[in-house]
């Protein structure tokens, strides 16, 4: 039953109101096929019409066409045992089993001869300033990668708000001598960071683009993939983290003497500055 699910939600881009309604699907498949939409809006938490733009997601004209679909799933195998809370364990434990997944992808992403990971890192070391841009749910691993890179590097240039501050903020990195850009930009993606790598490019900068698949629909000169955990309400990041402290290392690598003197003087002004318990 929950492999003819999987079937219907390979390779769809689920929002986190869809993805509530199709983990209740997948855990009460057997009760769902006899409910109308309002019942299943109910039972799931969301709204009748999110239900209805869930099944037209999903290719179906509508909801009723979408529990015809399922209700063989559950009658041709007879009626499942209701999920307990060990059912519910083992989902969260698949979650974690993909996002290992997610990470031997990466791993042979950065293995692969063609990534690029190291001459983007040696291009980003020597931009100076390094604006470094991730709008709403980017801006926690933008600001992350960030933080790290500042120890190494002596300009990087946060932007996590969008409108005149982002555009002025660019127009600003790129009289200083930018002439790249670093963005982060996660599902789903916010069109204020799109339009600002649209200005970046107008600009003249160059654009490296941390995002989870390597046919993106913004532009991009280099982009760096690394896929999303997709099992849960809201998407999980472990493998573009991952991916980000790679780029970070390979910018310590490309200057090892400036990482070096830069390093040391941080923990110097650290311990002199008592920063850490």
């Amino acid at each position: 039953m929950a492999e003819g699910l999987d079937r219907l939600l390979a390779g769809r881009r689920l929002s986190p109101v869809q993805r509530r309604i199709a983990h209740y699907l997948a855990e009460h498949l057997h009760e769902a096929i006899f409910l109308s939409s309002v019942e299943l809006a109910g039972r799931a938490g969301v709204s009748q019409p999110s239900v209805t733009r869930f099944a037209a997601a999903l290719g179906f004209a509508g909801y009723p066409e979408l529990r015809h679909a399922l209700r063989p799933l559950v009658l041709d195998r007879g009626v499942p045992v209701p999920v307990d809370a060990t059912g519910e364990r083992a989902r969260l434990g698949e979650a974690v089993d993909a996002e290992i997944r997610n990470l031997v992808a990466l791993r042979e992403r950065v293995l692969a001869p063609d990534s690029g990971l190291v001459a983007l890192g040696g291009a980003l070391a020597a931009c100076e300033p390094l604006p470094v841009l991730g709008l709403r749910v980017s801006s926690g691993l933008a600001t992350t990668f960030a933080y790290y890179a500042r120890r190494i590097h002596p300009d990087v240039r946060l932007l996590t708000h969008g409108g005149s501050e982002l555009s002025d903020t660019l127009h600003a990195a790129r009289r200083a001598g930018a002439d790249w850009l670093l963005a982060v930009v996660l599902p789903r993606y916010p069109a204020e960071a799109v339009r600002g790598l649209e200005l970046a490019r107008k600009l003249g900068l160059k654009v490296a683009a941390i995002t989870d698949r390597p046919g993106v629909p913004f532009p991009a000169d280099v982009v760096l993939d690394a896929p999303v955990g997709e099992r849960l309400v809201f998407d999980s990041h472990a493998a573009p983290l991952a991916l980000a402290m790679l780029l970070v290392e390979a910018m310590a690598d490309a200057a090892p003497l400036r990482t070096q003197a830069r390093l040391e003087e941080y923990e110097r002004v650290a311990e002199q500055h008592q920063v850490f318990w």
